[in-house]
């Protein structure tokens, strides 16, 4: 998501990117080396909204950029940084944001043109889905269009996650108090309006989401946090909070294949995708039921991996959300 909330002054803005900037700047550069950790060094990725890890292309993972980029997929090498495939999917109209990708078990890619900078401007959205090229070469793949609606009304949305088990389309909104999870119809249809459903609410400003490959585990992340649930054909339960990494701005996650790992990505020139052991891996990851609210502020269940004085400076920023987000509210009430 390019746009500034439109609540925030410019010195607001400017000092809420001065100090993630100054954050940004003190981490330590990742070294590439495949699930360990990599940068995206591919010039025309400035924007990388979300993260798939390829099913038959080991190391590689695929990208875009949201908004004013064009109908393009990046196969990233985890190993190098570097693309090592463009696709043009053609099918389709004029992509507006593309905020998400996912695999299904039909091994095809989907990728969420589901973004709202508006909050509810567009009372459609899309989703395109193609086959998983099995050659890595610059190429055009035709894709499926879908149109989609939620029962409830438009909404800005930033992640969907397609079950590796049943295939069937999940989407999260994306709302500073929380949001809810929404289900798609069993067969997604080419022809009619697909109606999305919420069947559950989720207690976090979402940014991206991934199941596990196993599907028994439903990640969803946001700014500063994130939260762990059990899947149960949609009746999730929340098991506990998500090591997510300090990063400028936090928007894409998934699994890695052997489902060990979560790898989070952020938007931005030279972008990182940094790791964290997955829930109930017997890593780092927390057990402990999360705390994480609505907002961006409330769900800092960061950490894993940061240093002392990177913690410091995250709880700074989150701070300084806070405050913004209180002078909306404050705003609202007037």
């Amino acid at each position: 998501m390019r746009r500034s909330p439109s609540f925030v002054s410019g010195a607001a803005a400017g000092a809420i990117a001065g100090a993630a900037l100054a954050v940004a700047l003190a981490a330590p550069a990742l070294a590439d080396g495949g699930d360990g950790g990599f940068t995206i060094k591919d010039p025309r990725i400035k924007e990388s909204s979300g993260l798939a890890a390829s099913r038959i292309h080991p190391g590689v993972y695929w990208t875009h950029n949201d908004s004013d980029d064009g109908p393009y997929l990046y196969a990233v090498d985890s190993r190098t940084g570097r693309t090592v495939a463009t696709i043009t999917m053609s099918g389709v109209g004029k992509p507006r944001d593309v905020e998400a990708i996912s695999i299904g078990p039909d091994g095809d890619l989907y990728a969420g043109d589901i973004g709202d900078n508006l909050g509810g401007k567009w009372d459609h959205v899309w989703i395109y889905k193609l086959p998983e090229p099995k050659v890595l070469k610059d190429q055009t793949i035709r894709a499926t269009q879908y149109v989609v609606k939620y029962s409830d009304g438009p909404r800005n949305a930033e992640a969907l996650m397609v079950h590796p088990k049943t295939g069937r389309v999940y989407i999260a909104d994306k709302n500073e108090d929380g949001g809810h999870l929404y289900e798609g119809p069993a067969q997604l249809s080419a022809t009619g309006t697909n109606i999305f459903k919420p069947v559950a609410t989720v207690d976090l400003w979402v940014t991206d989401g991934a199941f596990s490959p196993d599907g028994r585990q439903l990640a969803v992340r946001g700014y500063f946090g994130g939260i762990a649930y059990a899947w149960n054909d949609g009746r999730i339960k929340k098991t506990g909070r998500l090591n997510v990494p300090l990063q400028g701005q936090g928007e894409s996650i998934t699994y890695t294949p052997d489902g060990s790992k979560l790898m989070y990505g952020s938007e931005g020139a030279d972008s990182p995708v940094q790791p964290e052991d997955a829930p109930g891996t017997g890593g780092s990851d927390s057990k402990s039921p999360s705390t994480s609210g609505g907002s961006a502020a409330a769900g800092n269940g960061s950490g894993g991996g940061i240093g002392g004085g990177l913690k410091v400076g995250a709880i700074a920023v989150a701070a300084l959300f806070a405050v913004v987000l209180g002078f909306k509210r404050l705003l609202r009430r007037d």
